[in-house]
């Protein structure tokens, strides 16, 4: 049955039920001849093919600065063991190959597991590997050993349109497995903050917690997304999830399986969105496309003759729309792969050919920066499409920068209003500073942290 029949088949039975008014019995099986439309047989396909997915984690607990003082704990007799406690977590999973046993799924449902537990539709329970994770996209690929496993058909996530149908199976408050229909609200929502690679396929199928790692089908029971996020101001459904198209999905899930990881590389542009007020600057006639602001030196984009205020068209041979489809598309792209831009150029259309390059990843010692950032270890982020940063990758509860509002995962974008990029820069602009004022951006927030 095409989705035209179904709809069809769909007026049928709803004009059955407005003209009759309420039914007081069961429902007849057929209307005017033609059975009632109903998912059953699809589902029976796709359901055995969606798992359940638990985790036990050990997460170790936070303790006084004191605690981690050798002095003091010698003193009063502290064991060295790191105090721990066990947590644990739900989630869905979908099967994708079933003869290889490969489980596709969100790394935050197997993030930090010890151990990861897949539960099949019959009843079976198997223990279950990490096979890799991508953080960034939150991409995550289990493996499990077993006969009879059932995968779901995957589709093409580019063919989904704005009224399509869907449905969403997963094990939403670990009360079992779920269904829920619902259609496509909208395509490639960016710009939310949930993932460093954003290009969601919007639904009103309600997405609850549990089933992130869940399949979202279309009424030919093909996989288009994984089930991801629910967008809840007030802590329930209320009819906008996300789900990552399946098409970026595998295209991850495949350089775990060969790699174990995904190792991005730099193409070294910095992009924004067309505007209307730009693309009347350019004498455009369409909106779209995306506007180089910069490109780094030494960069493969530098070497392919890219220049502030071209216009990137599409990368690849996929139109870009938005900034964040370069950002994507160079997202899933490895170390050396070759990648071809159009652009419009001075006026004119050309093509500009690269190779991804290796990013520059340096590390260094707070303290070696600034006296003030001594216990913390800082990381550059030059290789991201935002134009850099430097990331506090580690830092000392018992230091002072921590003491001051300082955390793990923040991202130094300047200090003492001189922007950086880099350590060597971050270290230039502290240099001989009586107070290190540095403009932080910590996920959606940015503010400033002050280090007298």
């Amino acid at each position: 049955m095409n989705d035209r029949s179904f709809i069809a088949l769909l007026s049928i039975f709803f004009a059955h039920i407005f003209l009759t008014g309420p039914v007081g019995a069961a429902l007849p099986l057929a209307l005017d001849g033609q059975p009632i439309p109903s998912l059953s047989p699809m589902l029976s396909k796709v359901t055995p093919g969606v798992v359940n997915i638990s985790t036990k984690t050990n997460i170790e607990q936070a303790e006084h600065p004191l605690m981690r003082d050798p002095v003091f704990r010698h003193f009063f007799a502290v064991p060295n063991q790191p105090r721990q406690r066990q947590g644990s977590s739900l989630g869905s999973g979908v099967i994708v190959d079933a003869r290889r046993g490969y489980v596709l799924t969100n790394n935050h449902v197997i993030d930090k597991a010890a151990e990861i537990t897949v539960t099949l539709t019959d009843g079976r329970k198997l223990s279950a590997k990490l096979v890799g994770a991508d953080r960034e996209s939150d991409i995550a690929v289990i493996k499990v050993n077993a006969d009879h496993l059932i995968e779901v058909q995957t589709g093409n996530s580019e063919n989904t349109q704005v009224g399509d149908f869907v449905v969403a199976v997963g094990n939403p408050f670990g009360l079992g497995q779920t269904v829920t229909s619902g259609i496509v609200s909208a395509l490639g929502r960016t710009g939310l903050g949930i993932e460093g690679y954003e290009d969601f396929i919007q639904t009103d199928a309600s997405i609850n917690p549990g089933n992130s790692g869940g399949a979202l089908v279309n009424l030919r029971g093909q996989l288009i997304g994984i089930n991801t996020a629910i967008l809840a101001p007030n802590g329930g459904n209320v009819g906008i999830g996300f789900a990552i198209p399946v098409n970026m999905a595998v295209s991850i899930m495949n350089t775990l399986i060969d790699h174990g990881e995904v190792k991005r590389g730099l193409l070294g542009v910095t992009v924004q969105d067309m505007t209307q007020e730009l693309s009347q600057a350019f004498n455009l006639s369409e909106i779209h496309g995306a506007v180089v602001t910069g490109v780094h030196a030494g960069s493969p984009a530098e070497k392919a003759e890219v220049e502030p205020g071209d216009i990137v068209l599409s990368v690849n041979g996929h139109k870009v729309k938005t900034s964040a489809d370069v950002r994507n598309a160079i997202g899933l792209l490895q170390v050396g792969d070759e990648v071809t831009l159009e652009l419009i150029h001075k006026g004119q259309n050309v093509l500009r050919e690269a190779k991804i390059a290796a990013p520059t990843l340096i590390t260094a010692d707070g303290e070696t920066v600034s006296p003030k950032l001594a216990g913390v270890m800082l990381r550059d982020l030059n290789d991201r499409g935002e134009g850099g940063g430097v990331l506090v990758e580690k830092i000392h509860t018992a230091s002072y920068a921590f003491q001051s509002g300082l955390q793990p995962g923040d991202l130094i974008l300047g200090t003492n209003r001189r922007s950086v990029r880099t350590i060597a820069e971050l270290k230039l602009a502290a240099k001989g500073v009586k107070d290190l004022m540095l403009k932080i951006q910590r996920g959606d927030q940015g503010f400033i942290v002050v280090l007298r």
